[in-house]
């Protein structure tokens, strides 16, 4: 460490110019063989200040300061470099036994203030979370992600493994894709497949879509499940030839589907991943009998699943708390959590930021375990920083979502108040971090991160993003503690922390 530090104070004094101080992150410390890296902030921005004479000093790339030395870009081709010599660098599995984490970072620079909170549990991060639909909405891809959770892991020198979920993909060539780039899980987003459009209040409209399917997979699904019982642990499931129907007409296209990308895609890799079933984007609620049918036929087919994401009964909109009946969602929680145990797999909550209500249910009724995903919140807590440290930028962010509203919220579910807002004018700028208290307001800023990163004036510059980053990388630490114990709070009420 002291060898290695030595060699900043020249660079300080000679080929790096003193008016600028040179960040250190002393956590980042790395060595293989005869050649060590550390990670440093110069002028705003990030690199890797690597000494030796191996290999890896020659593999990395970067400006060569002295014979021994180079200054590295954070860059995708270093990144790779830096996983070949060093495993807890690349995204991993973790399986169907390990309660797992997801904390979508969609600016790219969250990782650090994950990490922080990560240590005091046991469960395991998946650092690198994003959906076609967030990659779009941020002009980012997948290979930044993955890039900026590993360094963020790097910097913290945090070396206990993490994950990268292709989240809510559907297309075969998104899920190639990212299959090639390295990625650990892949959350498969079945909704184009569910029926949406049967009118599951009227028996005559259910029969006649199950009657579209032809006569051997209507005689197929029923030998196998009227007249019989199904337990799972202490409840029993009858299919009555109404359910058999419903749960058949809505789910046999996107059981098919599932059976096709596994067989496809995951089976034939060479490595393991982490396979996710997502049923929960859609209109209909995930009943007991719907779970147990898709659950039973993936288990016959031999398709291995790590986690299953039901839509449960009530509202889980994004970036607020639970909204819907707490005891009816219990009794449903309890089923399905039921019904994961039974088939060995984990059931996953997703659009899980903030539903500090249902937390303790989740624990309890998953036995601790569980896969989450949050994303959403990790952005507002990045306004939140804005808003106590920078006000006048707060402000005018704050109009410009206001204002594109009814453009940004067809992107998502989400049912704010808006007349229920404070006028930003009637506040004072001490009184602006009120907002991201104010479920109304948290919705709105959460459902805009799109439009504000990438809207851009008549000369086709960014209105907003360079000072969105300055504002973050100028208090990075500050923001890296917001998101520690935002997490942190997170992680207390699902009772998973542990150090």
């Amino acid at each position: 460490m002291e060898n290695l530090l030595e060699l900043i104070e020249p660079l300080k004094n000679n080929e790096i110019p003193t008016s600028n101080e040179i960040k250190i992150y002393k956590n980042s410390l790395h060595s293989y063989k005869k050649t060590h890296f550390i990670m440093i902030k110069y002028e705003g921005n990030k690199y890797i200040l690597v000494v030796g004479k191996d290999t890896l000093f020659n593999d990395l790339n970067g400006e060569l300061i002295r014979n021994d030395a180079k200054l590295c870009n954070l860059s995708h081709e270093n990144r790779l470099v830096i996983n070949d010599y060093f495993e807890f660098t690349k995204p991993q599995a973790f399986g169907r036994n390990k309660t797992t984490i997801g904390l979508g970072d969609r600016l790219g620079l969250a990782t650090p203030g994950h990490v922080m909170a990560i240590n005091k549990t046991d469960a395991k991060p998946i650092f690198a979370q994003q959906s076609i639909r967030e990659l779009d909405l941020t002009y980012r891809t997948m290979e930044d992600v993955i890039d900026k959770a590993a360094y963020g892991a790097i910097q913290e020198g945090y070396d206990g493994g993490y994950g990268a979920d292709g989240d809510h993909l559907k297309k075969e060539k998104d899920i190639e894709h990212e299959l090639k780039l390295g990625i650990s899980m892949l959350t498969l987003d079945c909704s184009d497949y569910i029926s949406n459009d049967i009118n599951l209040d009227d028996e005559s409209d259910i029969e006649s879509s199950y009657n579209q399917l032809n006569e051997e997979t209507r005689e197929y699904y029923e030998n196998k499940y009227l007249g019989k019982t199904f337990k799972v642990k202490e409840v029993s499931l009858d299919f009555s030839k109404s359910d058999l129907m419903k749960v058949v007409a809505v789910y046999s296209k996107a059981i098919d589907y599932m059976v096709y990308i596994y067989k496809t895609y995951i089976k034939t890799l060479d490595r393991d991943i982490d396979f996710e079933i997502s049923i929960d984007e859609t209109k209909t609620i995930t009943s007991p009998f719907d779970h147990f049918f898709v659950a039973e036929e993936l288990y016959d087919q031999g398709i291995k699943v790590t986690s299953l994401a039901p839509r449960f009964c009530g509202e889980f909109q994004k970036g607020i708390d639970y909204i819907g009946d707490i005891n009816q969602f219990e009794e449903d929680l309890k089923i399905h959590a039921l019904i994961a145990e039974h088939f060995q797999y984990k059931l996953s909550i997703h659009s899980g930021s903030d539903k500090f209500s249902v937390f303790p249910l989740i624990s309890e009724k998953t036995k601790g375990l569980f896969h989450l995903k949050t994303a959403g919140t990790n952005w507002l807590e990045a306004i939140r920083l804005i808003s106590i440290y920078k006000p006048d930028l707060y402000k005018e962010l704050h109009e410009y979502a206001f204002e594109y509203f009814t453009e940004t919220q067809k992107y998502y579910h989400i049912t704010p108040d808006i007349n229920h807002i404070i006028p930003i004018k009637n506040l004072e700028k001490s009184e602006y971090k009120k907002y991201l208290e104010d479920d109304n307001a948290r919705q709105v800023l959460h459902v805009s991160y799109g439009l504000l990163l990438t809207a851009k004036n008549e000369k086709n510059e960014y209105l907003f993003k360079k000072d969105i980053y300055e504002v973050l990388g100028e208090y990075e630490d500050e923001y890296y503690q917001l998101l520690n114990e935002h997490i942190c709070h997170h992680l207390d009420l699902l009772n998973i922390i542990s150090k």
